[in-house]
């Protein structure tokens, strides 16, 4: 859906004159080494006044980011940290991302410690302002030992708390088949952290999720969604993969899991 939006916003306006050197400045912070041996670098995006970029997850309309770190040396995985993000509202559509720029903190395992890490990031990611356009950046950078880097302890540190910190007494997650899929309800006694938006997200990329519905009395918060396969067959839920989050004015809760009632 967002490949159409993307295309109908790009047909209909003349700002396309606008190029990414622009509008959005990508760069690779080499960050430090972790006593686990694990490098923590940080992608650092800062886009021009009123620009925003997407979340994981960024609603329907949004453009989730891509990853490729294919071409690295001396790397097992990557590990992508993500600060809590804003809600927006535009158009009567809601998406999920982040206003102006962000660090994401990037955890990087190599495979062997004690040799040096080249981390080399292909990233393609949307930028939206009234128009929205896509983005691909090419970054390397070599990590070494290094010293704790301000803005990715930031970064990191606006993350969502988890559950026990947040107070959750109890989640649970009631599913349903519906035509093309299944719906998702999931129940939570959780304290109120102001205005809220909440997100569910699957370990299954094919599956598309809705737009929750949500609603509170007291700390029950009641979230339901649709889930549909991308192949439009039905299939089995991983409940263990289902990520809850809530986004709140309060803070933002992230959830791992939801078990039947």
């Amino acid at each position: 859906m967002w490949k159409i939006l993307l295309l109908t916003l790009c047909a209909a306006s003349p700002a396309l004159a606008t190029t990414q050197d622009e509008v959005l400045r990508a760069d690779l912070l080499p960050g430090w080494q972790m006593e686990n041996g694990h490098h923590m670098a940080g992608l650092q995006l800062q886009l021009a006044p009123d620009w925003k970029t997407y979340w994981r997850s960024p609603g329907d309309a949004g453009i989730p980011p891509l990853f490729n770190w294919s071409g690295s040396v001396n790397v097992k995985s990557v590990r992508v940290h993500w600060p809590s993000p804003v809600v927006f509202h535009t158009n009567g559509m809601q998406t999920i991302g982040y206003h102006e720029g962000v660090v994401l903190p990037l955890e990087v395992v190599p495979l062997d410690p004690s040799k040096p890490v080249e981390l080399r990031a292909g990233v393609d990611l949307g930028v939206c302002n009234q128009i929205c356009m896509p983005a691909v950046v090419q970054l390397s950078a070599v990590l070494g030992p290094g010293s704790p880097d301000a803005s990715i302890k930031a970064a990191l540190k606006a993350q969502p708390i988890g559950a026990k910190a947040a107070g959750l007494r109890a989640i649970s997650c009631e599913v349903q088949p519906i035509a093309d899929g299944l719906r998702l309800t999931a129940v939570l006694d959780l304290p109120k952290r102001g205005a809220e938006t909440v997100v569910v997200e699957t370990s299954d990329a094919k599956v598309w999720v809705g737009e929750a519905e949500s609603t509170r009395v007291g700390r029950r918060l009641t979230a339901a969604v649709d889930l549909v396969a991308g192949s439009g067959a039905p299939f089995a839920l991983d409940r263990s993969g289902v990520t809850v989050t809530v986004l709140g004015a309060g803070g933002s809760v992230e959830i791992a899991g939801c078990p039947a009632p």
